[in-house]
């Protein structure tokens, strides 16, 4: 099943406020509309801002099709949701050729992939030629048709979704698709105090017949986006925090040096591809963190969603138990911190 969502054009009012304000008000109306998921809407933002995708994996019912959805709401985009099956062809994700008898000529429909924002929910029930043509609308940010190449829009991201209880009729995502994802993202129940607040949300919504909406907000213009993508870039870090970013991904490649019990436990590291992601969204996060500087804690809060999908663990980790989030805490328990 697929639906899209086309959004309609906003005044000039978020064109006075500057990018971070913008950005913190698009934070807050999708965290009034999406409870008890503050760490998915942040990651989500995290994610435009360095201009990457997002794996997100949770068990059903848990809002992250109403994330995206939601935040789709809150810019000037265009939302498209794709639903994996084992029977979805490359073409419903690309678009394909459609011949015209009137002139014998063919023209090119356009698929999903050339909205703004994607969701691609559970990613991993569709087989591996599906896989391989959203891995290079992810990596390329263009896709392939015959002979000739498309590109996408400059604002695209793709949210797939993962169940983590069933794993039956899926197909594994392979390492390389895997690296493709700025972040892994695992998201948990609502504190009960959260769900009396999504009760009463639903209510509300239920007596709606267009669903929620929030008249004091106003659609964030891609520019805007663009232009706080410019700032995370620009943001400082010092030189001291580079070298223990450095370190971090160092110590997922070579974990002998730095302890034995990872040695024991990591089988291959993480690729460069990490230690980009992971210097760009701990920018990201000081950013949104209202702050002009990187801190350590920054790097060591986002260093989960940043390695959990790039570590591979031993034979001997995985018989024990041990999780890559174990592992990433040892890691930071024993790189110091400048």
């Amino acid at each position: 099943m697929q639906t899209s969502v086309e959004q309609p054009m906003s005044d000039n009012t978020n064109h006075v406020m500057t990018p971070r304000q913008a950005i913190h008000d698009l934070q807050s109306y999708a965290n009034s509309l999406v409870i008890g998921q503050d760490k998915l809407i942040e990651r989500m933002l995290i994610a435009l801002l360095a201009d990457g995708h997002l794996l997100v994996e949770g068990a059903p019912g848990l809002a992250k099709t109403r994330a995206i959805q939601v935040m789709s709401r809150g810019i000037e985009a265009n939302f498209h949701r794709v639903q994996f099956t084992p029977d979805l062809l490359p073409a419903d994700l690309t678009g394909t050729e459609i011949y015209r008898q009137e002139d014998s000529s063919f023209n090119f429909q356009k698929g999903p992939l050339f909205h703004n924002l994607i969701l691609a929910d559970e990613i991993n029930r569709a087989p591996a030629k599906v896989q391989a043509a959203l891995l290079e609308a992810m990596a390329e940010r263009q896709i392939t048709v015959g002979r000739k190449t498309y590109h996408l829009p400059e604002l695209f991201l793709v949210m797939a979704t993962q169940n983590p209880i069933e794993q039956e009729g899926t197909y594994p995502l392979p390492e390389a698709q895997l690296d493709r994802f700025l972040l892994h993202v695992t998201i948990d129940y609502p504190e009960k105090h959260h769900e009396k607040e999504i009760l009463l949300l639903a209510r509300g919504e239920a007596r709606q017949k267009n669903g929620p909406t929030n008249s004091n907000f106003t659609p964030l213009p891609q520019e805007t986006l663009f232009s706080a993508r410019q700032e995370v870039l620009a943001l400082h870090m010092s030189a001291e925090l580079e070298d223990y970013l450095l370190a971090i991904i160092a110590a997922t490649r070579n974990p002998g040096a730095y302890n034995q019990e990872l040695a024991q436990s990591l089988q291959y590291g993480a690729s460069p591809r990490a230690t980009i992601a992971l210097d760009r969204c701990s920018r990201a996060r000081a950013w949104l963190h209202q702050r002009d500087y990187v801190t350590p804690e920054d790097i060591q809060d986002i260093a989960y969603d940043i390695l959990r999908h790039r570590l591979i663990l031993s034979y001997e980790a995985e018989a024990e138990g041990i999780t890559t989030d174990h592992v990433i805490s040892r890691i930071i328990q024993t790189v110091g911190v400048p």
